[in-house]
C-alpha cells in the first residue's frame, strides 16, 4: 500500500484529537534540562513504542529534541502499520509541547516528507532542518539527524532501500530470538548491533560517519554535535569535538539527556528498568526488616 507523505503529515496532526486513548498521565521520576531522542520509527513493527511511552512518562524536560526518523515513511509507503501505541506516542509528544516543553523536530531520511514543512509547526512542535542547543555550561551543540553524511543515502538511495529491507529482516529474526531468550529468563540482546560490531565494513562505515559529522560541527563553529541515524548510542571526543549519538527506539532504547547542571549522559531504558527494580526490591527488604527488628527488641 502506497501512502502519500501529505497523508502521513495529516495523520500526525490528527492524532492529537482522533478520539483514541491518550497515554497515561505523566508521573516523572526524573527531570532534565534537555532530552534528545531519535530513530523511533513509528509505523514499523520494530518500533519500541511501549518502552518509549514509559520513558516519556517518567522523564520530563524543559527541552525535547526529536532528532529524525520519528516516523518511518519508507515502511509506511510499503505497508500500513499504525497501532494505538504509535498514536499514543504522537499524542504524548504533542501534549508535552502544549504543556510548555520546548519541542523541536529535526526530520531524518525516513521522515524526509516533513522537510517540506521546515519552519512550520505540528501543533506546538517546531520543525527545523537542523538547530543548535546551548547547554547550561555554555556548550554549543549542533543538532542534525545525520543522513546528509551517509554516502549510501546521498549517492545510492536504491542501496539504502535495499539495506532497509535487510535491516527489517534482521529485526524480525531478532524478535523471535529475544522471545526465546525471554522464556529462558535471559535479557534482551541485539542481533544487528552484534553484527555491526563484528563486520569490518560496518565498523568502517560507522567510524567514517562519526568523523564526518564531527568535522562538519567543528567547521560550523560548534563544540559538539547531537545526531542519530546509525542506531548506535555513543558519546566521545572526536578530534576536539564532542560527538553524541542518542541511539534509537528500535533496539538500544536510549536517549541523550542534559542534567540541570549541564552534564550530558546517555541513558538506556533497559538499565533504568533494572535500576528501578533493584531499588524497589531494596525498599521492600527494608520495610520487612523494620518489623523484625521491633519483634527482636520486644
Amino acid at each position: 500500500m502506497r501512502v502519500d507523505p501529505g497523508v502521513l503529515v495529516g495523520g500526525l496532526l490528527g492524532a492529537a484529537g482522533d478520539g483514541g486513548t491518550e497515554a497515561d498521565e505523566d508521573s516523572p521520576k526524573h527531570r532534565y534540562r534537555a532530552v534528545f531522542i531519535s530513530d523511533i520509527h513509528l509505523g514499523t513493527v520494530g518500533c519500541q513504542a511501549d518502552a518509549l511511552l514509559d520513558f516519556l512518562k517518567h522523564h520530563s524536560s524543559d527541552y525535547l529534541y526529536l532528532v529524525g526518523d520519528i516516523v518511518d515513511g519508507w515502511q509506511l509507503r510499503r505497508r500500513w502499520f499504525w497501532p494505538q501505541a504509535h498514536n499514543d506516542v504522537v499524542q504524548k509528544l504533542l501534549r508535552r509541547a502544549r504543556k510548555g516543553c520546548h519541542v523541536v523536530f529535526v526530520p531524518g531520511n525516513h521522515d524526509e516528507f516533513a522537510r517540506g514543512f521546515v519552519g512550520h509547526k505540528f501543533g506546538d512542535i517546531t520543525v527545523l532542518r537542523d538547530t543548535v542547543h546551548t547547554t547550561a555550561l555554555g556548550v554549543s551543540l549542533w543538532i542534525t539527524h545525520g543522513d546528509y553524511f551517509d554516502g549510501v543515502i546521498q549517492c545510492a538511495k536504491w542501496l539504502a532501500y535495499l539495506g532497509d529491507n535487510a535491516y527489517e529482516f534482521t529485526l524480525k529474526l531478532n524478535r523471535s530470538l529475544n522471545s526465546m531468550r525471554a522464556r529462558m529468563g535471559l535479557p534482551y540482546w541485539s542481533l544487528s548491533q552484534y553484527l555491526k560490531g563484528k563486520v569490518k565494513s560496518a565498523l568502517n562505515y560507522v567510524t567514517d560517519f562519526e568523523v564526518a559529522v564531527a568535522r562538519e560541527a567543528k567547521h560550523r563553529g560548534h563544540a559538539g554535535v547531537v545526531c542519530g541515524h546509525i542506531h548506535r548510542a555513543e558519546m566521545r571526543d572526536i578530534n576536539g569535538v564532542l560527538y553524541c549519538n542518542d541511539g534509537d527506539w528500535v533496539e538500544s532504547r536510549s536517549a541523550l539527556v542534559e542534567h540541570m547542571d549541564g552534564r550530558l549522559e546517555i541513558i538506556f531504558w533497559d538499565e533504568l528498568l533494572a535500576k528501578d527494580a533493584a531499588e524497589a526490591a531494596e525498599a521492600a527488604a527494608s520495610r520487612q526488616a523494620v518489623p523484625l527488628l521491633e519483634l527482636q527488641r520486644g
